[in-house]
């Protein structure tokens, strides 16, 4: 099967299979990435020890910032091509993929630069003490000599989905795993290099990813290729591409913002071991959403497709098979939370103090995981088919309009425990705000 051919599939094969084949590929990727995470967080807590995991807790936002600008990128970009190739328009599809490439490179060397001067500051301000600073700076000194990587990296893979090649994509962040995990071993248990080690491990293992995924695009027998030409900066695909992206780089930045206020709260009411318990809950309820964002991943290059082909019933089926999906596992991810908590929490630390803590933490913060898939996917369906403006309100509200007002209010009348639910609160409005929203799109939709 040729390459357009591939791409003309997503608007014939049926959409179960269709699904399945796209997002299989992404939720093994997704899922065993966030299995390193846990390799990689356990390995730090056994090995190195308790403060060195509440330092890590300290760079999430530092992740989350980053991820916000590369998603504003790959997201924007794969979505963008993925409305294009429905549209039959490859030169403009081939176009985006070299502006992509410029905007990576552009974006990761910028944000290193501003990032690495005011390092310190910067930690303090997303909650590091003085004990946990050392282990923050040494993990993100590395993290950030290597953010142009990063970013180009997982905008190489989101263009890989949305090109028709998902399983590519899959296999290009399971060698990045497999990688990381070796790598880990090597530098933090064999070498005994600490926090500096695995952060190492995790900018080398993407490097390696990111010469194979750009030798895959150096490929004129490709649909999408690299070849001169394509990348100088045009006005209208980078407004395209930002235009799009912009939903998802605020539900990243405002994660940023989430998460800067959550570690101050939690070294205010817990100390330093209540962060850390945060990053632990944090750690595991990641690993299941994971599984839907895996299934969006999926959905998007479906989804966007059929959109610009204008076959609206099977871009609805994908809707409903992918609210489905997430359903079911996000259920599954909180029957671990209620049944094994503690086991859960002593993979990643043998602190009995903070074991207690994150179990506890575990249980609150998953207590409505059942409704999140739905929220998540719907947020995703939006944007997926350019209602920029829906997606940018849906993720915005939860996190903003909701979860932050709770942060600060809920600690006041019930402490540590207040601080926890004011998780699964803001879940339960953002969820009954998404069927609202949903409800009425669909009303007007039936209308067109």
């Amino acid at each position: 099967m040729d390459n357009k051919q591939k791409a003309l599939e997503l608007g014939q094969k049926p959409v179960g299979s269709l699904l399945w084949q796209y997002a299989l590929p992404a939720i093994v990727a997704m899922t065993a990435s966030s299995l390193y995470n846990i390799i990689d967080r356990a390995s730090i807590g056994q090995v190195v020890g308790a403060d060195a995991i509440n330092g890590l807790t300290v760079t999430f936002p530092f992740m989350n910032l980053s991820g916000a600008f590369g998603a504003a990128v790959g997201v924007g970009a794969s979505t963008s091509i993925s409305v294009k190739l429905g549209q039959k328009d490859y030169i403009t599809a081939e176009h985006l993929l070299g502006n992509t490439v410029t905007l990576n490179i552009i974006i990761g060397f910028l944000f290193m630069g501003v990032c690495m001067v005011f390092l310190d500051p910067i930690l303090y301000f997303f909650g590091a003490s003085d004990v946990t600073l050392p282990y923050a700076r040494e993990f993100m000194e590395v993290i950030l000599a290597g953010n142009m990587i990063t970013h180009m990296y997982f905008g190489m893979n989101a263009v890989l989905r949305a090109s028709g090649k998902p399983r590519h994509a899959m296999y290009a962040t399971l060698f990045t795993v497999i990688c990381n995990i070796v790598l880990v071993m090597a530098f933090v248990w064999w070498f005994r290099w600490g926090i500096r080690g695995a952060a190492l491990a995790t900018i080398t293992s993407q490097t390696l990813a990111l010469c194979w995924q750009m030798w895959i695009f150096s490929d004129k027998k490709e649909l999408l290729h690299l070849k001169r030409g394509i990348y100088r900066l045009k006005a209208d695909l980078v407004r395209n591409i930002l235009s799009i992206g912009v939903s998802p780089f605020l539900m990243n930045a405002t994660s940023c913002i989430i998460v800067i206020f959550m570690n101050r709260q939690f070294l205010a009411y817990g100390g330093d071991n209540a962060v850390g318990s945060y990053g632990i809950a944090n750690t595991w309820g990641m690993l299941f959403f994971m599984f839907v964002v895996g299934i969006n991943q999926g959905m998007q290059p479906i989804a966007g497709y059929n959109y610009g082909a204008k076959k609206y019933d099977r871009m609805m089926r994908c809707l409903r098979l992918s609210i489905i999906s997430a359903t079911a596992v996000m259920t599954f991810g909180w029957l671990m939370a209620m049944f094994f908590p503690s086991a859960m929490a002593s993979v990643l630390t043998h602190d009995a103090t903070q074991i207690e803590m994150a179990a506890r933490g575990i249980r609150i913060n998953m207590l409505l995981f059942p409704i999140i898939g739905f929220q998540a996917v719907v947020t995703n369906f939006f944007q997926c088919i350019g209602r920029v403006k829906i997606a940018i309100f849906l993720s915005l509200t939860r996190q903003l309009l909701y979860l932050l007002p709770l942060i600060l209010l809920f600690p006041l009348i019930w402490g540590l425990d207040g601080l926890w639910a004011s998780l699964p609160t803001s879940d339960l409005i953002a969820t009954l705000t998404t069927l609202w929203v949903m409800w009425r799109y669909m009303r007007e939709f039936r209308q067109q």
